[in-house]
């Protein structure tokens, strides 16, 4: 099968390994020349420890012969550029393409989760969304790990299965994408608030007894947004915030546990600037969408105030203990 990967950040390198290792052809598309030449030169990239890009990956900055005759198109790219790639994607895609969807948040401003970013763009049913616990460096080394694969279409989630599964890529299929996005999004932001307790001193015990209280919020969300309770407990629910909350492998959370260690405001914005930190651009469009819902998510409402009304950190113990 032909597979296309928009987006040759950390996780689509590591999942263009899985497609080539499953004997796929793919092709990856940045729109950057620089970083297109420094993959082709290197077979390397910055962005993910001991990964080599294999020799028959493409790579092109032209997006419409990055999609050209394949069967399945993956979107990992960052949340905040999910439209206007999808402006010019839908000049070039065609009704027999499928599109996978591999990055996670909600967008600025309009409070849209990816598949509806897409949809409003392009005229397609052929969605299906993955997400668990799975950091990139994890699929290079061929560590076992299991994602949710979310579609109404069953023939989207056997094409996405027959890409990516074998025996250390495990994909569980669902209908509920809605609640796929929300635990795929809102876990970078519990990741956020567990660095906090971590920072201010408290052992794993505390960051327990947060992640099991969110658990509640979060599937109160969904629900909420027209998803599936049940979903909390998929490898896209409790697998991924178990991961994230937990690691310190984690972006969001490591940027928790400045704030909650009283670090410099000078520090934290150093950090800010030079990593991405999904969660905070998450933790804002969430804070917006339940507000203007009238969803009531005490645990988001604490995160942004501690976050970015710099309310005391001891008010997400405070919670905690109600």
């Amino acid at each position: 099968m032909k597979v296309s990967i928009l987006g040759t950040g950390a996780y689509g390198l590591a999942l263009s390994k899985i497609l080539v290792e499953n004997k796929n052809e793919v092709v990856m598309w940045t729109t950057f020349e620089e970083e297109k030449d420094e993959l082709l030169k290197t077979k390397k990239s910055s962005k993910l420890k001991n990964f080599k890009l294999d020799s028959n990956v493409v790579i092109t900055t032209n997006l419409e012969e990055s999609i050209r005759m394949s069967k399945l198109i993956v979107i990992a790219i960052p949340t905040a550029f999910v439209t206007d790639v999808c402006k010019k994607l839908k000049k070039y895609i065609s009704k027999d393409q499928y599109i996978c969807i591999a990055s996670k948040g909600i967008e600025q401003g309009t409070c849209l989760f990816i598949h509806d970013m897409i949809k409003r763009q392009i005229k397609t049913k052929n969605i299906a969304a993955i997400s668990g616990p799975s950091f990139a460096i994890d699929l290079v080394n061929n560590v076992p790990v299991g994602l949710s694969v979310a579609s109404k279409s069953k023939r989207v989630i056997n094409i996405v299965r027959k890409a990516f599964e074998n025996d250390h890529f495990k994909l569980y299929p669902t209908s509920d994408i809605i609640g796929i996005e929300v635990c795929g999004s809102v876990k970078n932001i519990i990741a956020i608030a567990s660095g906090i307790i971590n920072g201010m001193g408290y052992p794993i015990s505390t960051q327990a007894l947060l992640i099991t209280e969110s658990l509640h919020d979060i599937k109160s969300l969904i629900h909420a947004l027209g998803g599936s309770k049940k979903t909390i407990l998929s490898f896209a629910g409790f697998g991924d915030i178990l991961l994230t909350c937990t690691s310190e492998k984690s972006r969001n959370y490591s940027f928790g546990k400045l704030i909650g260690s009283k670090s410099s405001k000078k520090e934290i914005d150093d950090y800010k600037n030079k990593i991405t930190i999904e969660g905070l651009y998450t933790l804002k469009s969430i804070y917006k969408l339940i507000n203007n819902k009238k969803i009531d998510i005490p645990i988001i409402n604490i995160i942004y105030d501690i976050v970015f009304k710099e309310e005391k950190v001891d008010k997400l113990i405070d919670y905690l203990m109600i």
